[in-house]
């Protein structure tokens, strides 16, 4: 398997991801907050590149029951929006409901992506098993960082670590470029602290801002949920079935 990492959306070539596996990473907040949803019970996820468009597309779809507008606006829940981007926000009262889904950096990475053979989000709460999805699709792998309003996002960059770290636990990985070296290092030295990590960057600082500092502690769990994934088809998350 050849591995690779890339920083930002901008920074992806639409070929090269049409032949690989691409593991999106927006580890504050909402591939986190994806992956928690669909362990509680969550049963799609249609993500937007904008809060208009989802309220726009909610208010049309003819769905029953109504699917609930899930996402933030500079860290925040959006005006008539039913939940935000907190992944602690998300119970078994959701099981089986419709979210429709718009965060500032996320969802818009998602959507940059969404050509590739196969597309799966990812999150340091459940690295292993992303690395498990990865390596039993035998295909070459990009992970792809969402980024903070355009720049780098060290705690997506993290992410990207520990699943690079996973996945040389499976088998042997050829890392294609020193964005994918840098990232298993700093992965690897951010392990044993991953919230003050997390703490330090633009993104935390922005999260702790809002009053949203348990945001981070979750974000921060290593391997939390050992079996949920979710892959993207189309613009619709999903958790894949063992």
């Amino acid at each position: 398997m050849r591995l690779d990492v890339t920083f930002l959306p901008k920074d992806a070539d639409p070929q090269v991801l049409k032949t690989r596996a691409v593991v999106v990473f927006d580890v504050l907040r909402a591939t986190t907050s994806m992956t928690a949803a669909l362990a509680a019970g969550v049963g799609e996820i249609m993500v937007f590149a904008n809060c208009e468009a989802a309220r726009k597309d909610a208010g049309a779809i003819g769905l029953f029951p109504k699917p609930l507008l899930c996402g933030e606006e500079k860290c925040h829940k959006p005006e008539g929006f039913d939940l935000g981007n907190s992944p602690g926000g998300f119970d078994r009262s959701l099981t089986g409901r419709t979210l429709f889904m718009s965060t500032t950096n996320g969802t818009r990475a998602i959507l940059a992506a969404r050509e590739a053979k196969v597309l799966l989000v990812g999150a340091l709460v459940n690295a292993s098993a992303v690395a498990k999805v990865c390596s039993e699709s035998r295909l070459d792998v990009t992970l792809l960082c969402a980024g903070t309003d355009g720049q780098v996002a060290m705690e997506d960059v993290i992410g990207a670590g520990a699943v690079i770290a996973a996945i040389k636990r499976i088998g042997p990985v050829e890392e294609e470029s020193d964005a994918a070296r840098m990232a298993l290092r700093l992965f690897e030295v951010s392990k044993n602290d991953l919230k003050g990590a997390l703490s330090t960057g633009a993104g935390g600082r922005n999260v702790i801002n809002a009053g949203l500092g348990e945001d981070i502690e979750f974000a921060a769990s290593l391997d939390r949920f050992k079996s949920v994934v979710g892959r993207v088809e189309g613009r619709v998350v999903r958790r894949i079935v063992e």
